[in-house]
């Protein structure tokens, strides 16, 4: 169902140059399509156009700019198996796991579609004083300019979506440069914006090497970035220059269970950890990381826990039954491995997996970690959860907060006080109370704090990100 090569999309338009970016079968590590890789030329070029249509983007209607939405949405649930197939193999995603991807992308542009109509402004009264008792005033957002975008390669479909239908709804021309590991998802989506009537150099799609994509990040007619990754995305903000930055850089996310879960409250938080713990192999900047349990819970907790953690398949993405693939490379699985010998050898307990098979690992579940171990206190970033038992609510909201990251966090607690009290105290950009931190639904405001990152995305937060407040002041004489 893939194509033996992809062009990637220069203003609008695909350019099929080379066929110089292998793209592997993550499971079997077999190239399975060749893409184009973009040069130096072809980014200056992007850039250029992009500051070329930025005008006409800007002209651009509310129903025009809807109209290029809705043809996404339509031709994503046309081309739905081929977008689930394209994330399974080039991923390494369970096809369960990728067809849920694709119902996230349809749901991004969707309501992306919806907000493109709704970018309103405000009147605001000025007569606070008699010296402005003449004056009224009144706003409106404005699109930035030119974007970059740059993604990695967890979610190489819903996490482009989250940069580009936004930009579309605000009016912004855009370059994105998609994994290189993941490009394919990135350019069908290209293929289906050509099919648009968008202004030429509204966008491009291009796979580039990191040096190549400076550029991206330093050029001054770069309006906005949008970067998703690791903790180097501080050092592209600190290159930017004047240009807006949004970053989403990873976490170790915590998880607290009070003593009020009991009974089927406590079987329901161990399913939903399963899931946020081991869900795409732990490839998830909220993935769970961090299980804080309270004591009078905590034996029954890690029984059920390591049971059901024991009992997930892994191994091939296309299999129906398969809950972990592979990695994203031998390599990630590699140092994944290596942290958890590290814990071991520091006196934290196994209590299930550590085994590796290619770029698969077995769910993994430690406990007794030391509190400096990198799988303790950095991203794990792979299907592994450390439990660790506490006694006072109080102390794991400390714990939580003992973390360089900041990007969500689940409590599952009974007592209202206590879900406030976290609201109030847990430094994260999101609280999910009953739930696991790795919850997401595609309106809401989604982003992090501390080395998490600055920005928020979700439709309507990133279009204000991607926009100016205008203000004009009427003075009646």
């Amino acid at each position: 169902m893939l194509n033996e090569t992809y062009p990637y999309y220069l203003a609008n338009e695909p350019k099929q140059p080379n066929v110089d970016l292998p793209v592997k079968d993550k499971y079997t590590g077999e190239v399975a399509a060749s893409a184009a890789l973009a040069d130096a030329e072809a980014i200056e070029q992007a850039i250029a156009a992009a500051t070329e249509a930025a005008e006409p983007m800007r002209r651009l209607k509310a129903y025009e700019r809807q109209a290029v939405l809705d043809h996404c949405v339509q031709r994503f649930r046309e081309r739905f198996d081929e977008l689930a197939y394209a994330l399974c193999v080039e991923a390494g995603k369970p096809i369960k796991d990728s067809r849920g991807e694709v119902t996230r992308l349809i749901d991004t542009f969707r309501v992306a579609a919806e907000e493109s109509t709704r970018i309103a402004g405000e009147v605001i009264p000025m007569d606070i004083s008699a010296r402005a008792a003449n004056y009224s005033g009144m706003t409106k957002r404005v699109p930035v300019g030119p974007c970059s975008f740059i993604t990695p390669f967890n979610f190489p479909l819903n996490l482009v979506a989250h940069k580009i239908a936004p930009a579309i709804a605000a009016g912004c021309p855009f370059v994105l440069k998609p994994a290189p590991d993941t490009p394919i998802g990135a350019l069908i989506i290209g293929e289906i914006l050509a099919e648009t009537d968008l202004p030429r150099g509204a966008f491009s799609i291009l796979p580039t090497t990191n040096e190549l994509a400076a550029p991206l990040i330093e050029d001054d007619r770069i309006k906005l970035l949008s970067f998703t990754g690791s903790a180097v995305g501080w050092e592209l903000r600190a290159k930017a220059g004047k240009k807006k930055i949004m970053l989403e850089l990873g976490g170790n996310a915590a998880c607290i269970v009070d003593e009020d879960i009991t009974g089927e409250h406590l079987n329901d938080a161990v399913n939903r950890m399963v899931i946020g713990a081991f869900y795409q192999s732990g490839q998830s900047c909220v993935s769970v990381q961090r299980v804080l349990v309270h004591e009078a819970v905590y034996d029954e907790f890690r029984q059920k826990f390591v049971a059901a953690s024991k009992a997930l398949k892994a191994g091939d993405p296309k299999d129906e039954d398969t809950f972990i693939g592979p990695m994203i490379s031998q390599k990630a699985a590699k140092r994944l491995k290596g942290w958890i010998n590290k814990a071991v050898d520091g006196g934290a307990k196994l209590l299930c997996g550590g085994g590796r098979e290619g770029s698969v690992l077995q769910a993994i579940v430690l406990e007794d970690v030391p509190s400096d171990r990198a799988i303790w206190c950095r991203e794990a970033f792979g299907p592994v959860a450390v439990l660790k038992k506490f006694s006072d609510f109080d102390e794991a909201l400390k714990i939580v907060n003992d973390s360089p990251f900041g990007l969500q966090a689940g409590v599952f607690t009974r007592d209202l006080y206590k879900a406030h009290k976290a609201w109030d105290e847990l430094e994260v950009g999101g609280v999910i109370i009953g739930d696991i931190p790795s919850w997401r639904v595609d309106h809401m405001p989604y982003g992090g704090v501390k080395a998490s990152g600055l920005g928020r995305e979700g439709i309507r937060y990133a279009i204000q990100e991607m926009t100016e407040l205008r203000l004009m002041v009427i003075r009646t004489p």
